[in-house]
């Protein structure tokens, strides 16, 4: 597979895209373990709303918005139906709802994007740092170029633009000035996931987990470091830690990459 990118990073090869379909099993992973899944920090009740990806709709966060509620959180869907792109007045939408709950419940709100939902989520803190608790991103490609996902085309479909019209990628890649999250996977099969690592900071983080990219938001690693998280005190944001027994969960972000250079993957 060529480089479509121009800056050496390749869309998922053919294998890790077939290791899509391991999704469900994640899920019924996440039943398994449900009992450790509740065992992870108790939140304070804090709103979080959540972004789904890429022509997905708000019924695809529905188990982690669920397992949310049952760590004391209060979730929050977008409610702005499929995600068809950032087409105009949608990103005007997720502030006006960030701002809905900011005045609703008196407390700042913490943000989940699935995928392309996660760009939403790091624009609209960049807009709203005061209203804004924290960001999670879930495989959101805001570090590379759209061409290296195998997910561009159906983008361009659903969004009626070219993903070569954009030029705001600089802009993109830029952290929001609060607690940031990304968590990605090295076998995702959809985005690239070089796309999804940030350079550390004082307030930004990256989780690698094994996991598919249509399965993180099901995923039983992806849950508890969400738990983990958010469950932060306001104003105590530290680096997630991988001491002890999960060092054999997560792995090391600064790890060199485990994957030959081959078209299968």
């Amino acid at each position: 597979m060529q480089d479509p990118t121009g800056n050496g990073v390749r869309p998922p090869g053919v294998l890790r895209l077939a290791l899509e379909m391991r999704a469900p099993w994640e899920l019924g992973a996440s039943l398994a373990a449900l009992p450790i899944l509740m065992s992870a920090p108790s939140g304070d009740g804090h709103p979080v709303l959540v972004f789904p990806g890429l022509a997905a709709s708000d019924l695809s966060t529905g188990p982690l918005r669920r397992y949310l509620k049952g760590r004391n959180y209060a979730p929050h869907r977008w409610r702005q139906g499929r995600n068809l792109g950032p087409r105009p007045g949608v990103l005007a939408k997720c502030e006006r709802a960030v701002l809905q709950l900011r005045e609703r419940y008196g407390r700042k709100v913490s943000l989940i994007g699935w995928s392309l939902g996660g760009i939403y989520a790091r624009e609209t803190a960049k807009q709203l740092p005061d209203a804004v608790r924290s960001v999670i991103t879930l495989g959101t490609p805001f570090a590379g170029h759209p061409r290296a996902t195998n997910a561009w085309q159906l983008y361009e479909f659903v969004s009626g633009e070219t993903v070569d019209s954009r030029r705001d990628w600089d802009e993109i890649r830029k952290a929001p000035p609060v607690p940031t999250t990304s968590i990605y996977s090295r076998t995702d099969g959809i985005v690239a996931w070089q796309c999804s690592v940030q350079d550390a900071g004082p307030l930004t983080e990256n989780i690698e987990v094994e996991a598919s990219h249509i399965g993180l938001g099901v995923n039983p690693a992806v849950l508890y470091a969400i738990a983990d998280r958010l469950a932060q005190a306001e104003g105590q944001w530290q680096p997630f830690d991988r001491s002890g027994l999960r060092r054999l969960i997560y792995r090391d972000p600064a790890a060199a990459d485990y994957f030959p250079d081959s078209r299968l993957v």
